[in-house]
């Protein structure tokens, strides 16, 4: 058990100094040879140890009967934190779509399915975010006399710019989905999905709603508020307890969803009178 936990800190911890390094050499800075050679030990010890701890398990999976691929995939599980496997997750996922959002395309729409965008409150905030990052990254240019610090500070715009792009990219082309049996897919980008089953929806109405909180906000009383530019619009009660997972990993149990879409009486029209 020391071993696992000593390779899930490593885990953590490597992803941000890595992430750090790559910057850097990217932007072209000359880090002293002490430091590179630091941080490569650094990094190679760590996937020293979870290349070891990996083994183990995967060998003891193994003889338990599991077949390869089972066997591996439970290794991982106990030794990457499900933190930094759904961060990473989420980013790979939101930048494939910066690729569907060009082509126009949809992810999970099929023929017959209604498809109810989201990204109206917070479309005019995500361009904005980047047309300061873009005059930022401009001013910079000029007023910062050191090359090595301009090559770091314009690496990390660029990313930050694709990142904003890639998360409204995300939302553009994951909407909510009313499939034609009256089931619903509530999204929001990559980050969060769930499926709620026809046979679960009590009632559903328009109701907008000013909610304040984090974007996945679940009360004392199970009330789940997925907030897109400070509001909802849209309020589903449910005739049971339906469970959902955070962005993150964490589990909980909803028993009313309140949600954004730009046109709500579209959706709960869809929603009152399936195919």
């Amino acid at each position: 058990m020391s071993g696992i936990r000593a390779a899930r800190i490593a885990a953590t911890a490597v992803v941000p100094a890595e992430l750090a390094l790559v910057v850097c050499l990217a932007a072209g800075v000359r880090l002293p040879g002490w430091a590179l050679a630091a941080a490569e030990v650094l990094v190679l010890g760590a996937v020293l140890l979870e290349a070891w701890v990996l083994g183990r398990l995967y060998a003891a999976e193994r003889a338990r009967g599991a077949a390869p691929g089972q066997a591996g995939r439970a290794a991982l599980r106990a030794v990457v934190p499900v933190q930094v496997r759904r961060l990473l997750r989420h980013e790979l996922r939101a930048t494939a779509s910066l690729g569907r959002w060009i082509v126009r395309g949809k992810h999970g729409v099929r023929p017959g399915d209604l498809a109810a965008g989201y990204t109206g409150p917070q479309t005019a905030m995500m361009y904005g975010m980047v047309f300061v990052s873009v005059v930022e990254t401009v001013a910079l240019a000029f007023l910062i006399p050191w090359p090595a610090v301009h090559r770091v500070v314009l690496v990390l715009d660029v990313y930050g710019i694709v990142i904003v792009l890639a998360l409204h990219a995300a939302c553009v082309t994951r909407p909510h989905v009313v499939r034609p049996d009256g089931s619903l897919r509530i999204r929001y980008g990559a980050l969060f999905d769930l499926v709620v089953p026809p046979d679960a929806v009590a009632s559903v109405r328009v109701d907008r709603r000013y909610p304040e909180g984090r974007l996945v906000a679940l009360s004392e009383d199970g009330v789940l508020d997925l907030i897109v530019g400070s509001q909802t619009t849209v309020t589903l009660e449910l005739n049971r307890p339906l469970p959902f997972t955070r962005p993150l990993g964490a589990v909980g149990e909803a028993r009313t969803i309140r949600f954004h879409a730009d046109d709500p009486r579209a959706l709960v029209g869809a929603l009152r009178q399936p195919a």
